[in-house]
């Protein structure tokens, strides 16, 4: 049997009682004060040195911060962790789109799809092997420039969430490009193993 729970997205799901309590346990282990504060969640994810990652990780921060007070606390965290390990690919472009709209105005323009692109290349730099590294990457700019040619339907020079999650499912390319490879799900998953929080 398992506790309802209403996730980003305002619907119910199911999560088993006996891992609630364990995310809990560890919740309140890594935060005794029930709240995980903006400075704790960039030093889980280890960007406080790279100010270009570290944007990117508040970015991930304020969408999960449902509201508003920069703080996370334990409903938040629980349904971040739903969203990332379980969501369904629309609520997760969803969330992601959130992440890229940085002025919340609702759309993605090309500065702002930019700067993320260059903070997840900066991000990816570290973690890239040889084999990689001798494999030739479009440039930011390039990147951005592909993806508004493909997926801005009206040529507005913005992309609506409508074209935005349109535009990942019909383009595997875009869908790659729009996640970059930069899964929180994953980060999250092997963040698991070395802390005590997940």
């Amino acid at each position: 049997m398992g506790q309802q729970f209403t996730n980003a997205q305002g619907e119910q799901t199911e999560i088993d009682v006996a891992e609630l309590q364990e995310w809990y346990k560890k919740f309140v282990v890594e935060c005794p004060s029930g709240t995980l504060f903006m400075h704790e969640f960039k030093q889980f994810f280890g960007v406080q040195d790279n100010r270009e990652a570290a944007e990117y990780v508040e970015n991930m921060f304020r969408a999960f911060d449902k509201n508003g007070d920069n703080t996370i606390d334990f409903l938040e965290y629980v349904a971040a962790l739903n969203l990332v390990l379980r969501g369904k690919l629309e609520h997760k472009l969803r969330w992601t789109f959130k992440v890229y709209d940085k002025d919340g105005n609702g759309c993605i323009d090309k500065p702002e799809l930019l700067e993320i692109v260059e903070s997840i290349y900066k991000l990816k730099k570290v973690c890239r092997s040889e084999v990689e590294e001798r494999t030739p990457l479009l440039t930011p700019e390039e990147v951005v420039d592909r993806i508004f040619q493909l997926v801005d339907e009206n040529g507005d020079g913005q992309l609506s969430l409508d074209e935005f999650i349109d535009g990942a499912r019909k383009d595997k390319w875009v869908m790659k490009m729009l996640q970059m490879d930069v899964n929180p799900g994953g980060w999250i998953t092997e963040q698991r193993r070395k802390s005590a929080l997940f």
